[in-house]
């Protein structure tokens, strides 16, 4: 058996409420409470639910202001949730009718389409700020990983 040390990060998901919590200011509210309880934060942002005001026409646009976050440089944000499927929208299931391939039947949901836009533009928003990072270090690296949830406070 071995003793292994914990790890000092608290992980957050942010999936709004009564008020969306996806910008800045909420990242930066649950990173002061985690750090003030002597850990690291490590948010992971839902851009469905709360923060979409449960609208799956509004993931794009809330995946693009947490992509503009991870950009800035933001080392908090270490994941976010989108509700994606095949075809865009939702389904009601009715006893005898035939449902349609590829459609949610609990939450509307991005389509594939647009799944790929948001993770292409997500891995440009990583790239850009592991390069920023890595430049504000003196390094480079071709890997292009991210920093992100890094051990020390914030």
């Amino acid at each position: 058996m071995r003793a292994r040390q914990a790890t000092p990060t608290a992980h957050v998901i942010l999936r709004g409420g009564k008020v969306p919590n996806y910008n800045a200011s909420s990242v930066d509210a649950a990173s002061s409470a985690i750090t003030a309880a002597g850990l690291t934060p490590c948010m992971m942002i839902d851009a469905s639910h709360g923060n979409s005001g449960k609208r799956h026409e509004n993931q794009p646009a809330v995946v693009d202001a947490i992509a503009g976050q991870i950009e800035a440089g933001d080392p908090r944000i270490g994941g976010v949730m989108v509700e994606s499927h095949l075809v865009a929208g939702r389904q009601d299931w009715v006893a005898g009718k035939p449902l349609r391939y590829g459609q949610s039947i609990t939450d509307g949901c991005i389509g594939w389409e647009t799944s790929v836009r948001l993770l292409e533009r997500l891995a440009a928003a990583v790239e850009r700020r592991a390069r920023t990072s890595l430049s504000a270090l003196g390094r480079s690296s071709p890997s292009g990983r991210s920093t992100m949830c890094a051990q020390s406070s914030n």
